[in-house]
């Protein structure tokens, strides 16, 4: 079952890491960074993710991303570790034409979020988490026995990554989703196995325990709504607490759940959707969006705008107009004021909606 068309694009980070990211949607801008057992080329086939998809880009542009080490994105010989982590955010927001959207994070997301926001303030709207911590299990100081149990879980998802039997095949996915139905467990299972090698995993997961924000986290200045499960097994719930308490001004929502991954199919989903549509900033649609109106672009903007909505970046259009790199920008950067658009995903949706960008993709 696929979902809407999303274009794929790649990105460099700053290490060279290549990443992957795709837009889906139409509305303001929405970055999600969920949890990284996900695929672009999967998701909207996954009974776990395409709800969230679906709910997500019911009213909003909505950009995503392979992890590093993950999905589409570059896997091998990677470093990972929360500053490379924000590295990738940094490439993808300006990759996809970001200059202010909102944030949706989760997990390990959740705590590079922040951490993005403090170091670019007024760039996040509003930041809504879900399951998210302040520091990871190692950072906030772990007992004897829980370092005995963490060597052990991650020497289990290495063993059993390609193992078919369910006492290993669905250990890393029981533990996200305890209440999961066994379809969906063997749904999630399947994809953590084509979405990184089990080094990979491994050494994800060991940067997420290290992660540490504690310190940042009051410098959060945007509306901010923190959303947690009660009996999330993988980040506890008091940390969900501690993220609310820190941040000013933020809202804190407990969720009747046990789920780390939240189901659609759960009493708890339905409040998440609706305290997430009550937070999010409401989007401003023109009363016909077929019939927009390009009067007030320039000749050369409409031409640009034409290019864009076909799907080429910067260089490649500065190639073809044979005009300077710089010059595309600032064009661009007009072509947004005058549509009231934020993003590339944004501009290249309305000039669709008008009739342009509709030919082949003849890059010279």
């Amino acid at each position: 079952m696929s979902g809407p068309a999303q274009q794929i694009r790649f990105c460099k980070s700053r290490d060279g890491t290549g990443i992957a990211y795709a837009t889906c949607g139409m509305g303001p801008p929405l970055l999600w960074i969920g949890h990284w057992v996900r695929h672009l080329e999967l998701d909207w086939d996954s009974p776990v993710w395409r709800p969230w998809l679906s709910m997500l880009t019911r009213h909003h542009s909505v950009v995503r991303y392979d992890w590093r080490g993950c999905g589409l994105s570059d896997r091998k010989g990677i470093q990972f570790s929360l500053e490379r982590h924000i590295e990738d955010l940094e490439a993808v927001v300006t990759a996809a034409g970001l200059s202010r959207f909102t944030l949706l994070a989760s997990g390990g997301g959740g705590t590079m979020a922040m951490a993005y926001i403090v170091r670019h303030p007024g760039h996040v709207s509003h930041l809504a988490l879900y399951g998210s911590q302040t520091r990871g299990a190692v950072a906030r100081g772990m007992a004897h026995e829980q370092v005995a149990e963490t060597h052990t879980n991650f020497k289990m998802v290495e063993l059993g990554w390609f193992d078919e039997r369910p006492a290993y095949g669905q250990f890393f996915t029981t533990l996200h989703m305890p209440d999961s139905s066994a379809d969906r467990l063997r749904s999630h299972n399947e994809l953590l196995r084509q979405t990184t090698s089990p080094a990979n995993a491994v050494a994800l997961l060991r940067a997420f325990f290290e992660a540490d924000v504690l310190e940042i986290v009051p410098q959060v200045r945007c509306p901010t709504l923190v959303l947690h499960a009660r009996e999330d097994a993988i980040i506890p719930f008091e940390e969900g607490r501690l993220v609310a308490s820190l941040i000013p001004g933020a809202r804190f929502v407990p969720l009747v759940s046990r789920n780390h991954i939240l189901q659609d199919n759960e009493p708890a989903w339905q409040q998440f959707v609706s305290e997430l549509d009550d937070f999010l900033p409401p989007s401003e649609k023109p009363a016909d969006m077929s019939r927009l109106s390009l009067d007030e672009l320039t000749r050369r903007e409409r031409e640009i705008l034409e290019i864009v909505a076909r799907g080429l970046n910067n260089y490649e259009i500065a190639a073809r107009l044979r005009i300077s790199e710089k010059t595309v920008r600032n064009h661009v950067s007009a072509i947004f004021s005058k549509l009231g658009v934020n993003s590339r995903a944004q501009a290249v949706a309305r000039a669709r909606d008008a009739g342009l960008g509709r030919g082949q993709v003849d890059r010279q």
